[in-house]
This record gives C-alpha cells, structure tokens and sequence, in this order.
C-alpha cells in the first residue's frame, strides 16, 4: 500500500534473478535460477533503502540449464513441485548498514516449511527505461541456507566420501523493481 510516506514499487520478473548455487560431487558448484519471481518492495519516502519486501517464486520456472536435472528437482526428491508449487518471502526486519547496504531478516517458505533467514543487501542504482514508464530501482543480496532446514533431503553417498548435493545452498537476488 502506497502512502504519502512510503512507495511501494513491483518486482521486474523480466528484470531479475533470483540465483542459487549447490556444490555437486563436493568439487563444483552448479549454478541455477527461477524466472517467475514476483512482489514488492515498500521504501519509506527519499530513501531508497526498502522498509518491506515481499515476494514469491514459482518453483516451476527453476532453470539449471539441464532439462533433466530441472524435472528431478521438481520431482518429490526435492521440491515437490505439484504440492509446493511456491516459494515465499517476507520481510520481518530491514536495518541500514551504511551507506547503500542493509541487513534483511525474513520468513523465507520452501517445501511448506517456514524459517527465518538473513540477506545482506545493496541498493545497487535508479534510472528510467527508455522504452518504458516509470523508475527503476536495483537491488542484490545474498544469503547461505541449508536446504536440509526446508526438508530437502535427498542424496547419494559417494563411494570416496561426500554427498552429491551439498546441504548449503548460496542465494544471490539480482533484482530490479518499478516504480510508479
């Protein structure tokens, strides 16, 4: 809800990414994303530092490159697809850091399971889109959860050692909203 005192501006879904990374084998990261992201991000009047943010992915549009990989972790192995078909996030508490940086806390939903988590976060820059109306305001943050903590269990024990998944799982939110 828009305010004289605050602006509530709509997450670009064409505009932005919302970024994971897992090691694999326990020797390299793979890298994936999902392209349905959707929300808002409420900032208090002359700021650009948000005051509430909230935002939804659908699970469906995981791409990893890999058309096999994308369908088993939509399978009940991992996501569930079908039953959760939705990721969530709300913002609990947004402090500054210092100059365009903050400290995020949220209810992040996957799997049905809700937790707290942490994103450290930028306000990366402002500019108009020539091609079409209204601000634009850009965002990162990144945060490590353990996908373990959301019931995503699945593996397989390496014959050397190790899994092959890895229980921490980085998050990186390349995100870019408009303005009215």
């Amino acid at each position: 809800m828009t305010t004289a005192a605050t602006r509530t501006l709509a997450i670009d879904a064409s505009h932005s990414t919302v970024g994971f990374s897992v090691r694999h084998l326990m020797i390299t990261k793979v890298r994936g994303a999902f392209t349905g992201v959707s929300g808002t991000i409420e900032l208090a009047a002359g700021s650009s530092i948000p005051v509430a943010i909230t935002a939804e992915v659908d699970v469906h549009t995981i791409d990893t490159r890999e058309p096999n990989r994308d369908a088993h972790l939509k399978s009940p192995d991992f996501f569930e697809a079908d039953t959760y078909p939705k990721m969530t996030f709300a913002s609990t508490a947004i402090s500054p850091s210092g100059g365009t940086e903050f400290t995020l806390v949220g209810d992040l939903t996957i799997h049905g399971v809700t937790k707290s988590v942490t994103f450290e976060g930028e306000f990366t820059g402002q500019g108009t889109n020539p091609f079409a109306p209204g601000d634009r305001f850009a965002y990162e943050a990144k945060t490590k959860i353990k996908r373990s903590d959301f019931g995503l269990t699945w593996n397989v024990a390496l014959e050397a050692g190790g899994v092959t998944v890895s229980d921490d799982v980085e998050i990186t939110l390349d995100i870019q909203a408009l303005g009215s």
